[in-house]
Parts: structure tokens; C-alpha cells; sequence
């Protein structure tokens, strides 16, 4: 998952973005909204973390501008502004959910898996496939009902293709979604993880599509 945080508190900014990677988050951290509209404009985000007190144009302004446009991308606001008006005001311009600072990362996470869940037509804590369970708040995953262990880089993988269950995705597509731009890549880090999540859980669970990319192996595949 690919998040965008729009936050000017240098060490706010600093500290989400480092503990969001550590929980397996692909992150860009930008301070003014400027530079957030360049970055929606070459990235398909899954959320975005915004504050409101920005310089320049202010959060809500951005909020307002960005889905008059069309941009459907779940937002989280994460703001000091804690009167129930400014609440009401930030959920009626299209907030998908409302945070007054401070606030811990493991709730911010929370809220990003809700929001991201409900975007991708998937609110149950707990998805099925096959004989694979996932709980994305843990990360944990279940084959026939044994624990699996995962990296945050596989299971992020995993919730990718249990996402979008009948596409295919491009290689380009999964290392956006995965990756930002601080990430230095290695060639063959994607089919590295691929084999990883074959081993792990089973062969078939994720199908290489010669020329066009990667699926997640259908239920007959994947089945006792």
C-alpha cells in the first residue's frame, strides 16, 4: 500500500513516514500542498494522510480541490484543529475520517487499513481465499488454519493481489503501489517475494502471466 502524507511538522512528517515504512507502507512525505498536487498527478495513491494547517494552501482547500476533480483517494485528515465544527467541516468537504493530534501510528494505521478497506469493496478485519485467511491488521496469514509467517513486504504483496482478485498486475503496477520514490530496487526483488509467498503458502497463489505480469491464483488453483 502507497501512502502520501501532506504534513509541514518536520518532525511529525519525519516520524509518520519512518514508522508507516516500518509497518510495511510505501511512503512520500511532502510539507505544502503544491507539491502533494504534482505528486497525485504521477502516483495512483491508496490513501493520503493530510494535515490542514499547511502553508500556502490550506488542507481543506486541497481536501475541496481534490475531489471537485474527481479524485476519490481516501483521506485521512490529521489535524490540532479539534472544535466539532472544523470535524463536521472536514467530513462534509470529503474526509473519509477525521484525527485530532497527537495521535499514536498504530491508530493512524488502523484507520489507513479501515479507509483503504472500505475503498477496495473489503470491510471484514479478516479476508478469505481458498484455504488462505488474512488478518491485515496483523498481518498474519493462515494457510488450512496454520500460522504463516510473513515479511512486511510480503504481506503487503499478498494484501496487493487479494485487493484485486480478477486483474492482472503489471509489474510497473506493483512496484508503484509498493515502493516510493526512496526505495532503491534490484532487478529481481519482485519475483523474489513471489517466490517467497509460492513457498510459503502455496505454488499456485500467485500466477505468472507470461508478458503481462502477476494474478492472484483463483480458488480452484489454490484449493485442497
Amino acid at each position: 500500500m502507497r501512502i502520501l502524507i501532506v504534513e509541514d511538522d518536520p518532525l511529525l512528517g519525519d516520524g509518520l513516514s519512518r514508522g508507516l515504512r516500518l509497518l510495511g507502507y510505501a511512503v512520500d512525505w511532502f510539507r505544502h500542498g503544491q507539491e502533494a498536487d504534482h505528486a497525485l498527478s504521477a502516483v495512483a495513491y491508496d490513501a493520503i494522510v493530510l494535515d490542514l494547517g499547511l502553508p500556502g494552501d490550506d488542507g481543506m482547500v486541497l481536501l475541496a480541490r481534490w475531489r471537485a476533480t474527481g479524485k476519490r483517494i481516501p483521506v485521512v485528515v490529521l489535524t490540532a484543529r479539534d472544535a466539532v465544527q472544523s470535524r463536521i467541516g472536514g467530513l462534509d468537504a470529503g474526509a473519509d475520517d477525521y484525527l485530532v493530534k497527537p495521535v499514536t501510528l498504530d491508530e493512524l494505521a488502523a484507520r489507513l487499513r479501515a479507509v483503504t478497506r472500505r475503498s477496495a469493496g473489503m470491510p471484514e478485519p479478516v479476508w478469505t481465499h481458498g484455504e488462505l485467511r488474512y488478518e491485515p491488521s496483523s498481518q498474519q496469514a493462515f494457510w488450512r488454519g496454520v500460522p504463516v509467517e510473513l515479511t512486511a513486504r510480503e504481506a503487503g504483496l499478498l494484501e496487493l493481489f487479494l485487493t484485486h482478485p480478477n486483474r492482472v498486475l503489471t509489474r510497473d503496477f506493483i512496484r508503484e503501489k509498493l515502493y516510493d520514490w526512496n526505495d532503491v530496487l534490484e532487478s529481481n526483488t519482485l519475483e523474489v517475494h513471489i517466490h517467497h509467498l509460492r513457498r510459503k503458502l502455496h505454488p499456485k497463489i500467485v500466477r505468472t502471466l507470461r508478458g503481462s505480469g502477476y494474478a492472484l491464483g483463483t480458488t480452484e488453483e489454490v484449493g485442497p
